[in-house]
């Protein structure tokens, strides 16, 4: 079976658009600021973006504020070609700890993360659907620890219980980890040494 190519896949449907000379809606689940940053630069030359700010499973809620202030910091100084706005999902841990519940000892990148990842592409399908967008997708696949097939995977599946389009994506695919880096290095942005939940930050911790 042949393993999918979902960068191509991507400039496949960006090329669709371009050749119909249109814009499309995208909402944008994003975990955080650095993460988002390339993704950001890229997408918002072909795409009108809302940044979906929904993850319920950082810790703590000071944590989850600091991430949301430098979130809402990059929309607003990021260059863009289109627009680029931002829209806050609720804060509710209760929702992502019953989620993952019975898999709290699972090691990180385990079924504790599938059911995590779920919950917050479900919520951005949700949302994308109550909105009118052309698509939906996440920043995750940026991360060179996170599976991008999964995460495709899962976003597919939200999308098809929702509704509305999932938007294939590897972005670390083409330097765009590295170019996230030197993103955040340029505009200073906050890099936290978690993924976010209280059970990545005590393994990191060796608690």
């Amino acid at each position: 079976m042949n393993q999918r190519n979902y960068q191509r896949e991507l400039e496949t449907i960006i090329a669709e658009c371009e050749k119909e000379s249109r814009v499309p809606r995208l909402l944008l689940h994003s975990c955080c600021a650095p993460c988002s940053s390339y993704v950001l630069e890229y997408l918002s030359r072909y795409f009108s973006i809302t940044v979906f700010y929904y993850n319920p499973n950082i810790f703590p809620p000071q944590e989850y504020e600091t991430r949301v202030r430098e979130q809402k910091r990059l929309v607003a100084e990021l260059p863009a070609l289109h627009p680029v706005t931002f829209q806050a999902g609720p804060y509710d841990p209760d929702r992502f700890y019953q989620a993952v519940k019975g898999y709290e000892q699972v090691p990180e990148g385990g079924e504790r993360c599938v059911q995590c990842f779920l919950l917050r592409l479900k919520e951005a399908a949700k949302a994308a659907r109550e909105g009118g967008y052309d698509y939906f997708t996440t920043t995750l696949t940026i991360s060179p620890l996170k599976n991008a097939a999964k995460l495709n995977e899962i976003g597919e599946e939200a999308g098809a219980l929702f509704g509305v389009r999932h938007l294939p994506s590897d972005f670390k695919k083409k330097n765009g980890y590295k170019r996230s880096i030197e993103l955040s290095r340029a505009y200073g942005l906050y890099r936290q040494d978690y993924c976010g939940c209280v059970f990545s930050r005590n393994s990191s911790r060796g608690i």
